[in-house]
């Protein structure tokens, strides 16, 4: 495992999951409850950013690695089903939309898996439908952690219509690099 920049900051989002978790498991006289969400919040924002700067960093310092490519998936789909879980504990999302986004990211991490092992794993590169949906998740997320109103806008209720959103981009783009997948597939299953 190389030791680099990107990959320090990969380690460092990945650490930041306990504490996010913490966060809500914390004795509530620690924090006022609005200042759980607030912190979350926070933490999930700075692992998002976290997570554009460390690819940003290893293309800039030319410090891709295999390893770094492997990592910096996996703490994505972590952080991003740590909150998912919590939020539907706070009843803040449907546990079906959670169920569709965190399985989608486990479906569509396996098939890469497989495509990568029998040399096929440019077929199912990432398609500008899975950058829209992770988009539409990494603003809806944050909205839905923060909960409170600011000013005129509704975070919870912009927050929901994202992630409806982010759930229907899921399933649109899991049938894209299934369909993307399936010459494969069919050729293997014989």
């Amino acid at each position: 495992m190389p030791l680099n920049i990107p990959n320090l900051l990969t380690w460092a989002r990945i650490l930041l999951i306990p504490l996010f978790v913490g966060v809500f498991y914390s004795p509530w006289d620690w924090f006022h409850p609005r200042d759980h969400n607030f912190w979350a919040t926070v933490i999930f924002i700075t692992a998002a950013v976290t997570d554009w700067f460390d690819g940003w960093a290893a293309r800039k310092l030319d410090q891709t690695s295999a390893f770094g490519a492997f990592l910096d998936p996996v703490a994505d789909k972590l952080m991003v089903a740590a909150a998912l879980v919590i939020l539907v504990q706070l009843g803040r999302v449907d546990a079906i939309i959670a169920f569709i986004i965190i399985g989608r990211e486990i479906a569509i991490s396996a098939l890469r898996e497989w495509m990568a092992k029998i040399g096929a794993a440019r077929s199912i590169a990432v398609s500008f439908i899975g950058k829209l949906k992770t988009t539409a998740q990494m603003i809806a997320i944050p909205m839905l952690l923060f909960h409170d109103r600011i000013l005129f806008l509704d975070p919870q209720q912009t927050g929901t219509w994202l992630i409806y959103c982010a759930a229907a981009l899921t399933l649109w783009s899991m049938a894209y690099y299934l369909r993307m997948a399936w010459p494969e597939i069919a050729a293997r299953s014989r």
